[in-house]
């Protein structure tokens, strides 16, 4: 891509309306809260389920293999998890134009991306451990 831009004068590229320096995000894109939001979400929802995956492995080889508690905890993430995080992406997906690139904004956006990744990242292994504790208690 770098290739097909060389030479090529500023005036060939056509002006990005609403776009200032002051608004550019990494990269010089334009400042786009929604687009951010989504794509936090999605890697997020990755992390989490490979945690998750890795959470239940791991209790599978400790224990019992006759339970099905740690399958039902997987269950759980998709009845429950995901539903959530797009609680959070809607939030941010129904901003308009305007709104998208509203700096003040930034306070509002780093609480809630903090919450998804604070949530992907201790979620997996709460849910794996109240599983472990529920199997010990009837077991």
């Amino acid at each position: 891509m770098g290739k097909a831009l060389q030479g090529k004068p500023a005036a060939d590229f056509p002006a990005n309306p609403g776009f200032s320096a002051g608004e550019a995000g990494a990269g010089g894109r334009p400042l786009d809260w929604r687009k951010r939001m989504s794509d936090h979400v999605a890697w997020s929802l990755l992390v989490y389920t490979a945690i998750q995956i890795i959470a239940n492995a791991v209790a599978l080889t400790g224990g019992s293999h006759a339970s099905i508690l740690p399958y039902f905890a997987l269950v759980i993430l998709v009845l429950a998890v995901i539903p959530g995080w797009r609680l959070f992406e809607a939030r941010w997906s129904e901003l308009g134009d305007a709104e998208a690139a509203d700096p003040s904004l930034a306070g509002a956006y780093a609480r809630d991306r903090a919450l998804i990744w604070l949530a992907a990242l201790t979620l997996p292994v709460l849910m794996t451990g109240f599983f472990k504790l529920v199997e010990a208690a009837v077991a």
